[in-house]
């Protein structure tokens, strides 16, 4: 949890005391009417034959894959699982064009890039293909050991395991009534947000974020526990141990058995998202479409979510399973006093929009109402701001709130931060999030500076008119000599993908910018 002085953002005494975090947009086409999601799960679930193939399923070769990559006739593989999306085509939010990339090809480090949270498996089930035949040469074959005798598929990946040396191990140790199981990361890590830990009936597993890598301890225990974990990490040295109180006591002979995935070392991308039912505790409203909803882990759960991050939140909408990522919250500037809160609560501040798939399902939950949430996600990292002196912000809409979470860290824990300086682009006024506060911190604290942009404005608004471009940017981006800047974007793909073209005609590097995808 962050040390928020007194002069904290927003004031303590604001209706809107609630944290900096959201949801990323995408870019979205204008789909025809009769095209949204909903109109495709019905489309789907018709009973039409989507795959052409009359409800066959067939080993697809790489050239037959190859000969499906028309607009007309659109065949992709993802994950060896082959689709034909042509019947999609005209219901896909990103549009034709973003599907066609991955015509007749293997589409899974596309989707991955992008899609990596949508449940593609349930959104595709009636354009099913078949399998991709998988052809072994001679030489590849030559590589591989020869099949266990248990009857277990081959290895899959050649890849060689990490070196040794640097590979996080784990050992435990025991009292009569306490059971305490410590990771080695063998490498600096954050002093929190890094361990996520779930424990039910008697299964612990426990998962270790290091960069772009993921350590796994999966165990059904010896014997029974009590429900609660406890987490200490000591960040210096790597060392995490989770502490777990026995029911009754005694010596266990061993911590447990080995379960799926038991002590694996993978790129966190490979490995799949992983879902715990939270409990609605409360809902919070922003302004007249936003709301930050707070969630409670169950009981055997410990997990926090490090700036920058954001979580997917998965439902079963109308027979469909629907998958949306949200960006986590700082609890620690929500004032909640109805309930008291715990520090793996999660908040999440979501935009409801009345005519969306998800987020008005999410809003008509109640308290004690429950929803699957994973655990963080995304690739942000602190490290690029350690000789940072001026941090620029842009944001559009709800793109604004991981920016938020970013000023609270910069203006109260980051000490080389002498300048952080936000551009917030909004249609109208009223859709400002935290005007006032923005407003108050900018006057209470030199270091900060904000500017609004708005597309709609009202007559005699005093600010910015109209949208990104490159005049404003220069105008904005003063760049003192001797002072390292760094950028993060974060919008609507569209608005994204704009920025970091203006930006680099600035002339700022891929090193000096990051864009918060959703």
């Amino acid at each position: 949890m962050l040390n928020i002085p007194s002069q904290s953002f927003p004031a303590p005494s604001s209706q809107q005391r609630v944290a900096p975090g959201g949801q990323s947009g995408r870019n979205k086409v204008a789909l025809k009417p009769g095209h949204s999601l909903m109109d495709w799960v019905r489309f789907a679930k018709s009973g039409k034959d989507l795959t052409g193939l009359r409800g066959r399923l067939i080993d697809v070769t790489q050239e037959e894959l190859l000969k499906h990559n028309t607009r007309d006739d659109c065949w992709t593989c993802i994950r060896g699982l082959v689709y034909n999306v042509t019947p999609y085509m005209d219901y896909h939010p990103g549009g034709e064009e973003e599907l066609m990339k991955a015509a007749g090809i293997d589409g899974t480090e596309l989707f991955d890039q992008v899609h990596r949270w949508v449940n593609y498996e349930s959104m595709l089930k009636e354009c099913l293909v078949g399998r991709m035949a998988t052809k072994v040469t001679t030489a590849l074959k030559a590589m591989l050991p020869p099949p266990p005798p248990t009857g277990l598929a081959p290895p899959t990946s050649l890849a060689p395991p990490p070196d040794k040396d640097s590979r996080p191990r784990y050992d435990w140790f025991q009292t009569d009534v306490t059971v305490h199981l410590v990771v080695y990361a063998k490498r600096k890590i954050p002093s929190s947000g890094c361990t996520v830990a779930d424990l039910e009936a008697g299964v612990l597993r426990l998962e270790v974020l290091l960069g772009k890598m993921s350590y796994m301890i999966h165990l059904r225990l010896a014997d029974e526990v009590e429900g609660n974990v406890a987490v200490h990490t000591a960040s210096s040295v790597g060392k995490i141990q989770v502490s777990i109180r026995k029911q009754a006591k005694g010596k266990w002979s061993s911590l447990g058995q080995p379960l799926e995935s038991h002590n694996t070392f993978l790129r966190k991308k490979d490995r799949a998202p992983y879902y715990r039912d939270c409990v609605l505790v409360s809902k919070t409203e922003v302004n007249y479409n936003t709301h930050v909803y707070r969630l409670q882990l169950p009981r055997g759960s410990v997990r926090q979510v490090p700036v920058g991050k954001h979580v997917y939140l998965k439902a079963l909408v109308q027979g469909t399973e629907i998958v949306r990522p949200y960006t986590a919250v700082d609890q620690s500037l929500v004032a909640d006093s109805q309930t008291p809160s715990t520090e793996s609560d999660l908040y999440l501040m979501i935009k409801v929009y009345p005519d969306g798939v998800f987020t008005p399902y999410l809003h008509s939950l109640h308290s004690a109402d429950k929803i699957a949430v994973s655990g963080p996600e995304g690739s942000f990292s602190l490290r690029p701001l350690r000789d940072v002196t001026q941090l620029y912000l842009l944001a559009a809409g709800t793109g604004f709130t991981p920016m938020a979470r970013l000023i609270t860290l910069a203006l109260h824990t980051m000490d080389n931060i002498s300048k952080t300086k936000l551009l917030f682009f909004n249609r109208r006024e009223e859709d400002i999030l935290w005007h006032c506060q923005l407003d108050q911190l900018s006057a209470s604290d030199d270091r900060f500076e904000v500017e609004y942009v708005l597309s709609e404005p009202c007559e005699g608004w005093p600010g910015r008119k109209g949208r990104v471009d490159g005049d404003m940017l220069k105008d904005f981006l003063t760049r003192p000599d001797g002072c390292k800047s760094y950028v993060c974007v974060c919008g609507p793909t569209a608005f994204t993908e704009l920025t970091i073209g203006l930006l680099k005609q600035q002339r700022f590097s891929e090193e000096e910018i990051y864009a918060f995808q959703g």
